[in-house]
């Protein structure tokens, strides 16, 4: 990218250099052909990130750097704007009737997680390694071939399995949401019960066979239980919403050249 095409982006007074800009693009996302969209968003961010640390400056506000993970803390950077909107914000407690509201609007869409009866031919192999990939997808591809798409046709063929459930006719037993390996459940979600995987499915195991035997949908469930997970969302949706107005109020008030908050 060409930063000389860009302008200079300042912040009352402040300039942001190119080079941060730049590097600050990386983290938004655009189509290959418009790099200029994710300058542009990086270069808002940035200018969002100038008035806030300004502000904090005019408040003589002082950084307390929290550890977010192991051995992991905020910079003074981060810490000062944490600080800020800490003091800036006032976010009102969310009302009962807010939250029952909201749940009443689709209470559908509260749900235990959906099992899945699930059985499966392996033929293992290291992915890494093109020539054992090979030998392991033709032979999924053969075994694939003689289903005849029956329950017990295929549990006659997960004898061939390199899976230790072939004791059982490949039969894995309910599984939930995260139970498998992102390419496993991926093709698992795409059938229908009593469906097979069209083709064999790679994993860092080697190449599946998958069979849906039944689904059980998850259940509705109660306004009690799924009180906190709502209450938690509004109170973050109110709290992007106070953010973005308090941004507002300080651009309002700033010299701004080169960079543009409207959303883009």
């Amino acid at each position: 990218m060409n930063m000389a095409l860009f302008p200079d982006v300042v912040v009352n007074n402040e300039t942001i250099p190119l080079a941060a800009i730049a590097a600050e693009a990386q983290n938004h996302a655009a189509p290959k052909d418009k790099p200029g969209i994710a300058w542009r968003k990086a270069a808002q961010a940035l200018t969002i990130r100038a008035l806030l640390l300004q502000e904090a400056r005019r408040r003589k506000l002082v950084p307390d750097p929290l550890e977010m993970a192991p051995n992991r803390f905020e910079t003074e950077d981060e810490s000062l704007i944490r600080v800020l909107l800490d003091e800036a914000l006032e976010i009102a407690p969310v009302a009962e009737g807010a939250v029952r509201t909201e749940w009443k609007k689709d209470p559908d869409r509260y749900r235990s997680a959906p099992l899945w009866d699930v059985s499966h031919i392996l033929c293992a192999c290291d992915p890494r390694d093109d020539a054992e990939r090979g030998l392991a997808e033709a032979r999924a591809v053969a075994l694939l071939a003689r289903l005849d798409g029956e329950a017990k046709g295929f549990a006659a063929a997960a004898r061939d399995s390199d899976c230790g459930s072939k004791a059982s006719g490949g039969h894995l037993g309910q599984l939930g949401p995260g139970d498998t390996v992102p390419e496993f459940e991926a093709a698992l979600l795409t059938l229908t019960e009593g469906g097979i995987s069209p083709a064999p499915v790679l994993s860092r195991h080697g190449w599946h066979i998958i069979r849906l035997n039944a689904t059980a949908p998850g259940q509705v469930l109660p306004y009690e239980t799924v009180r906190p997970r709502i209450a938690q969302a509004l109170e973050k949706a109110a709290w992007a919403r106070a953010s973005r107005e308090f941004v507002e109020t300080l651009a309002q008030g700033a010299q701004i050249t080169g960079a543009s908050l409207a959303p883009i």
